[in-house]
């Protein structure tokens, strides 16, 4: 009868652990990325606005 048992790997249970304490080695303050999405959306406007233009399209 000890033939026939099937064993399976064992495992952790199902249970994960995630570690919160990493810290990234870049950092960005809210009033940069404001800075950044406003420069990002003048470029757009003056693409918009001039690029057909600058570009020959």
């Amino acid at each position: 009868m000890a033939r026939d048992r099937v064993t399976m790997p064992s495992g952790i249970g199902g249970l994960v652990r995630y570690f919160d304490d990493y810290k990234s080695k870049i950092e960005f303050q809210p009033g940069h990325i404001i800075v950044l999405i406003c420069l990002v959306m003048l470029i757009l406007i003056i693409l918009y606005t001039f690029g057909n233009g600058w570009l020959g399209l």
